[in-house]
């Protein structure tokens, strides 16, 4: 276990563990999705200019995420999975086909609202490159997914380009994950603080054997006056963010979360996975509120053979059983809620568009909060 990598990121930011925030569980090595054998996670951020907003010309706060379920060899064998829309202000395009099939392959991306086609079909161009047997072969529908990012970013100037999915794409690695304002999460606000992308993992042990569930967040929701650290009503204690006379308050948010495990399930299983989502959303204030897109996915990379099967002859999984399935639930709740607190305490201010302003959580109120346990 590499310690050092639960405390802050690659890039040398704090992660929540690092104020001593404890979470119940065993994380794995980088405490991230990546932790499940054979995903990766890439990044593109898009960060220029300041000042009144000009369509087209900026000031640019946003980017891509990329998640591969497996790697590019075998990007074209499906993945079991299931998905679950708590509230539906918001898009996963692939969703009719994960509800009718249970699987899907290819990537997953995330990015800003306007930008979610974009990302779709950008994947599809670099499928058509990087594994092209495989597009002539599979279905061409890929997953993407979107949070909205217009109260720091010149959201209708359309400024991520296939380019950047492709370059997204390839960047997919292993390893400890970058977080906060960067990749598809680099605009977004949670409870009026600066979040984005955050992620984290479980190790989960049944019959001897210790399997892995990961989280990757794209948190962009709440109200401040709920946010909820560790049972904790820290929105009660913060002051509202200072707002620039005139600038509109940010009432459009959204939660983006893909949940990937190695452990062996079946597409109904992983669609309960999906709706346990919800509850660690829930641990940190999250409320569901009418704009808010909380749409989530769950995947399985175990039975690959399976979730391939030629026709003709029969099919055979392997499943945990439903009733062992708590543990695991137990994981889903629990890297979800941190997955969320790593987007936002690994962060700074942002200023965007038309100097709209959103700070980060305070670093001090965290150190004050929860203190060393000496």
């Amino acid at each position: 276990m590499t310690a050092e990598h639960h405390l802050e990121t690659p890039g040398g930011k704090p992660r929540a563990r690092s104020f001593g925030i404890l979470f119940a569980g065993e994380p794995g090595r980088w405490n991230a999705i990546t932790d499940v054998p054979g995903v990766s996670v890439g990044l593109v951020t898009l960060i220029s200019g300041d000042g009144p907003l000009e369509i087209g010309m900026g000031p640019v706060r946003t980017g891509v995420t990329a998640i591969l379920p497996r790697p590019l060899p075998d990007l074209a064998t499906p993945v079991f999975a299931g998905i679950f829309s708590a509230n539906g202000n918001g898009e996963l395009t692939g969703s009719h086909l994960i509800e009718e099939v249970g699987a899907f392959n290819f990537p997953v991306t995330i990015t800003n609202t306007h930008s979610c086609g974009v990302t779709r079909d950008g994947t599809l161009r670099w499928l058509s490159k990087a594994l092209p047997e495989a597009i002539e072969s599979a279905w061409g529908l890929p997953v993407a997914a979107e949070t909205y990012d217009g109260f720091l970013n010149d959201i209708n100037g359309h400024h991520v380009t296939f380019e950047h999915v492709a370059q997204a794409l390839d960047a997919a690695a292993s390893g400890p994950v970058e977080e906060g304002s960067v990749g598809g999460g680099t605009g977004m606000i949670t409870f009026g603080f600066k979040a984005g992308s955050g992620t984290a993992s479980r190790l989960v042990e049944w019959q001897d054997r210790k399997f892995t569930l990961g989280v990757f967040v794209q948190s962009n929701f709440g109200k401040r006056r709920n946010l909820t650290i560790k049972g904790r009503r820290a929105g009660e204690e913060l002051a509202e963010p200072k707002i620039v006379e005139g600038t509109p308050r940010a009432e459009k948010g959204s939660i983006i979360a893909v949940v990937a495990t190695d452990a062996p399930f079946l597409p109904h299983q992983l669609k309960r996975l999906a709706r346990r989502v919800p509850l660690g959303v829930a641990m940190t204030g999250g409320l569901g509120y009418h704009s808010s897109g909380d749409i989530f996915l769950a995947f399985s990379t175990a039975n690959p053979e399976a979730a391939a099967a030629a026709s003709g002859k029969l099919a055979r999984a392997d499943y945990v059983p439903d009733t062992d399935i708590d543990p695991f639930f137990d994981a889903v709740v629990r890297v979800t809620e941190e997955a969320i607190l790593n987007s936002m305490v690994a962060n700074e201010d942002m200023t965007g568009r038309d100097g709209n302003f959103v700070p980060a959580l305070p670093k001090d109120f965290l150190a004050r909060a929860f203190p060393p346990a000496y």
